[in-house]
């Protein structure tokens, strides 16, 4: 089996990626940007079991699926899904002396994300995970053509 291409040109996709959230957040470095994708990360993946994690994972590129399951507690039970700003706010408390993650944060991240993955593949495991899955990983106003997946 040939390698994946996702793990071939990690560093091109990530790279690809945290440009978009840093263009779609107006943070001004990488690392503000790596918090607020995190926060991100971290804010879904509280709303989910381990089996529904790593099926969402599964269709991650290679440095947000790391990022996504690095210091997972996975006894820790799932969490409601709530609302948009339940989540805008969950995002800017991961490491709050140090974080200044906008409340676009949410959406930069769900624009990044479509514009990295299969279309489908993204759609069937939210389709599984249910609405608030659905709903957290939407681009209210998105316009297709912008969030179009495209090769690195």
């Amino acid at each position: 089996m040939p390698m994946p291409w996702t793990y071939r040109q990690a560093s091109r996709e990530w790279r690809a990626f945290l440009d978009d959230v840093r263009d779609w957040t107006g943070l001004e470095t990488d690392n503000l940007a790596y918090t607020a994708i995190q926060g991100v990360l971290q804010t879904f993946r509280r709303r989910l079991t381990p089996v529904q994690g790593i099926a969402f994972a599964d269709v991650l590129p290679a440095v947000p699926r790391a990022i996504f399951v690095q210091g997972w507690d996975i006894g820790a039970p799932p969490v409601p899904f709530g609302t948009r700003a339940d989540w805008q706010a969950e995002a800017r408390a991961l490491r709050p002396d140090h974080n200044l993650t906008p409340d676009s944060a949410v959406e930069a991240t769900a624009r990044a994300l479509w514009r990295q993955v299969n279309h489908t593949d993204l759609t069937r495991v939210l389709d599984r995970l249910g609405p608030g899955a659905t709903a957290f990983w939407s681009v209210p106003g998105g316009d297709p053509a912008d969030l179009a997946a495209r090769i690195v």
